[in-house]
């Protein structure tokens, strides 16, 4: 990746090659529990899409009910999003990229949005194939639910 310098105010600004500089694609400041892992993948979507010089406006963010749902605040503050029903964010995303196919979307969802009530959504997300980046954010906890344990996965071991 090239990236510039623009002097401002005798400071510089490196930028990439979409002319904007990694500020750009912040949120707002987290108000998340510190070292659950959700502020760290905001970090590393807001790297990846700098790194990949896209435009924030040309991103959807989508998320469905829990702690992952409040961190698409903490990341690309220009892109448009929603928050699905819980367990129902694939179907809303699917439908939004399927109606404007010039954008790129992100989903971000929690392990109980995603692997308990929302895997139906997930699935039939995942065979459409929309042009969306799932990511799921296992923090081992329902935290919304005051911290009470996850159920163990069916598919895998105890």
């Amino acid at each position: 990746m090239i990236t510039e310098s623009l002097p401002v105010a005798g400071i510089n600004i490196h930028v990439n090659q979409a002319g904007l500089a990694k500020s750009d694609y912040r949120g707002a400041p987290s108000t998340l529990c510190q070292g659950c892992g959700h502020n760290s993948i905001a970090n590393q979507i807001i790297a990846a899409v700098y790194e990949l010089n896209i435009v924030p406006e040309n991103v959807v963010k989508f998320s469905g009910i829990g702690c992952s749902s409040k961190s698409p605040t903490y990341f690309l503050n220009r892109s448009f999003g929603f928050n699905g029903l819980h367990g129902r964010m694939p179907s809303v995303a699917t439908g939004a990229l399927f109606g404007d196919v010039s954008v790129k979307g992100i989903g971000v969802s929690g392990d109980g949005d995603t692997a308990s009530i929302g895997m139906g959504q997930f699935k039939h997300t995942m065979r459409r194939n929309p042009n969306l980046v799932y990511i799921i954010e296992n923090n081992g906890v329902y935290g919304l639910t005051k911290a009470s344990f996850q159920p163990p996965p069916k598919w895998g071991s105890t």
